[in-house]
């Protein structure tokens, strides 16, 4: 195996030999094989290994025989302890998904910090194949049965090609050491179950099961380049805006295509939506109709779809301006007040006010239904949800419009109108100018 693997990464991975690595390792057959492998190409690398604390004396001794092999090898190695069932339950992750999120977070920063160029992982073609199945059993779209990458950013997995059964042959022939993990033996876990119950059975069927996957790999990713290329085509014509508030597209665009809901799945699959085909009638629905996911909100809104992060209290709700200040840091950015001696350049981030008029403190807050102010340059009062539904506002923008108030009166619908009771007259004895930077 020795050779195969010099030869793979002469092939497809030659950066890797002028390259700062960093060896992902559990103690187990796989990465204690990838580190022997590196140290026999003469690669130059550190090895990192993650104790998670969740088998007890085990654990420990996987973290022992880690730091022995470092010795042994001659090479640097990193160990950080975590207390993964803490992090589970505040988070609310799974075990499995708490320890990768732990394992891949501390990766990267050790990569960032110490300048290595790539994370090495022992990923293998039956982990491949498992994967695959894992998502298959689960329902997923075709970038969910296009295997692990062996290339994700900074993270490389160089033995993806090589079988559990190479892997195991290699070690024992050059007489190598690894720990066992009692854990794969337990048929709780969906990819022990499937490996031990589920792949011999279809090895049994055809023995050279792992070559097939691999043509299918193959044969899968080339369609999902084809498939990325009409996405991005079809996303270039209906993505019209993309800003703080949202991302927003095109409906007609959608209706164009022959199947516009495999368009929006594809679009729309990482922002937690499940129920595909009232998306689709999103797209004929009257203005203000939507569809949530347990994080985002997608809203029709006449001609376009909006997505945007699902509405909640914002942290800063209402901001009290308790006095006089040339800048105030707010929620929406930098207010700034100064006296002026004329007014110059009303726009809608800057007004003019009668500073005899305002009574501090001054709030600052989202909008509320029974706000009602005087449009400047208009005369009597209007209710506030009328002149925003005039305006032609998205939903969205509705909700994260905000008022500057004073005495409960409306000054200022920032960013947009000043109220016409503040404005400068020729009694007026100081103005005040209020921007927003």
């Amino acid at each position: 195996m020795l050779k195969e693997f010099q030869v793979h990464i002469n092939k497809r991975f030659s950066f890797l030999k002028n390259g700062k690595l960093l060896i992902a390792i559990s103690g187990g057959i796989d990465s204690v094989a990838l580190t022997y492998l590196c140290k026999s190409l003469d690669l130059d690398f550190a090895l990192a290994h993650c104790n998670f604390n969740l088998r007890g004396k085990e654990s420990d001794a996987d973290e022992d025989f880690v730091l022995e092999l470092a010795e042994l090898l001659d090479v640097e190695v990193f160990i950080q302890k975590f207390d993964t069932e803490v992090y589970a339950k505040k988070y609310k992750r799974s075990i499995q998904m708490a320890a990768r999120e732990l394992r891949y977070d501390w990766f990267n920063e050790l990569a960032e910090q110490l300048e290595f160029d790539y994370i090495l992982t022992a990923h293998h073609a039956d982990d491949n194949l498992e994967t695959f199945l894992i998502n298959f059993t689960r329902g997923t779209g075709l970038n969910g049965l296009t295997g692990i990458p062996e290339i994700n950013v900074n993270v490389v997995r160089p033995m993806l090609q090589f079988s559990r059964e190479q892997i195991e042959a290699y070690a024992k022939a050059n007489h190598i050491k690894w720990q066992e993990d009692s854990s794969n033996t337990s048929r709780k876990y969906l990819r022990n179950k499937l490996r031990h119950e589920v792949v011999p059975i279809l090895k049994e069927i055809n023995p050279q099961l792992l070559d097939s996957f691999q043509n299918t790999l193959e044969h899968l990713n080339d369609t999902a380049d084809i498939v990325e290329e009409s996405l991005n085509a079809v996303a270039k014509r209906a993505i019209v805006n993309i800003d703080e508030q949202g991302v927003t597209y095109k409906v007609a665009e959608f209706k164009k295509v022959n199947n516009p809901k495999a368009y929006l799945f594809e679009m729309l699959k990482d922002y937690g939506f499940t129920e595909w085909n009232d998306l689709v009638d999103l797209l004929n629905a009257e203005t203000g109709k939507y569809i949530k996911s347990t994080s985002h909100r997608l809203i029709k809104h006449r001609e376009f779809l909006i997505l945007t992060d699902c509405h909640s209290e914002q942290d800063e709700a209402s901001f009290v301006i308790s006095s006089f200040d040339e800048k105030v840091e707010t929620p929406l950015g930098i207010l700034c007040f100064a006296e002026a001696d004329a007014v110059l350049d009303n726009s809608k981030n800057t007004i003019y006010v009668d500073r005899e008029q305002l009574n501090f403190p001054l709030e600052l807050r989202l909008w509320q239904k029974e706000d009602v102010f005087c449009p400047f340059g208009m005369k009597g009062k209007k209710k506030l949800s009328k002149y925003l539904k005039d305006e032609k506002m998205s939903p969205v923008a509705k909700e994260n419009t905000w008022v500057l108030t004073t005495d409960n009166a409306i000054v200022w619908v920032v960013g947009k109108r000043a109220d016409n009771r503040f404005r400068v007259t020729d009694n007026t004895k100081q103005i005040l100018k209020i921007g927003l930077k």
